[in-house]
């Protein structure tokens, strides 16, 4: 039996790759635009490095110090 492609189907090919290099490109435009995100330094962001312990790099709750016992502060 013979395949017949219709004109239809040929159009059909051409909308579905159309769709996908669409999706495709939108994704890897939206993942350019986190990576921007990514790279800018917001406020408080020092606050942070410094509530960590500095021997263990857990972060640290509270005034006390951390529970690892070797980092005072």
């Amino acid at each position: 039996m013979l395949w017949v492609v219709s004109k239809n189907a040929l159009n059909l090919r051409g909308l579905v790759f159309d769709v996908i290099f669409k999706i495709v490109t939108l994704f890897l435009v939206g993942m350019g635009v986190l990576a921007m995100f990514g790279k800018f330094t917001f406020p408080g962001q020092k606050q942070l490095q410094n509530a960590k312990c500095k021997k263990c790099g857990r972060f640290k709750i509270g005034r006390g110090p951390c529970a690892c016992g070797k980092g005072r502060g």
